[in-house]
């Protein structure tokens, strides 16, 4: 195991390696995103990390970005040229883009897919734990 010196880092990358976006593809995104930025000595300045599920299935393969703030989905190998570019310029990929941060909170872009609140599932549940207390 290793520990990086992160002191020339600008940018994290995070590589959504759950179910979902295993099946989508996520293996082979994550491999070609790190081969294009070590190919371009970029591995200093843009550290990527393997994430677990990021709770955004439906946009399987899901990567984001930081300080950025920029939520992505359904990337696949042909994009990652065109990822990295746009990484390189400090700039979004709007090609994929779903949310990003505004400096208070997440916006969603157009058309991409609500999800569902926490506190909603979390009322749900208790809602549910009481009916069945009192049955």
């Amino acid at each position: 195991m290793s520990t990086w010196d992160l002191s020339r880092t600008q940018q994290h990358v995070l590589l959504c390696n759950g179910s979902s976006c295993m099946r989508k593809g996520a293996e082979e995104v994550t491999q070609r995103i790190r081969a294009e930025l070590t190919g371009r000595n970029l591995d200093d300045v843009i550290h990527t990390s393997r994430t677990r599920c990021n709770g955004r299935c439906k946009d399987a393969c899901v990567v984001v970005v930081y300080p950025q703030g920029a939520w992505y989905k359904d990337m696949e190998q042909a994009d990652v040229k065109k990822f990295v570019d746009c990484l390189v310029e400090n700039e979004v990929y709007t090609d994929m883009l779903t949310h990003q941060y505004n400096g208070g909170h997440f916006v969603a872009e157009p058309n991409t897919v609500k999800g569902t609140l926490k506190a909603d599932v979390a009322a749900e549940v208790s809602k549910l734990g009481i009916e069945r207390n009192h049955a």
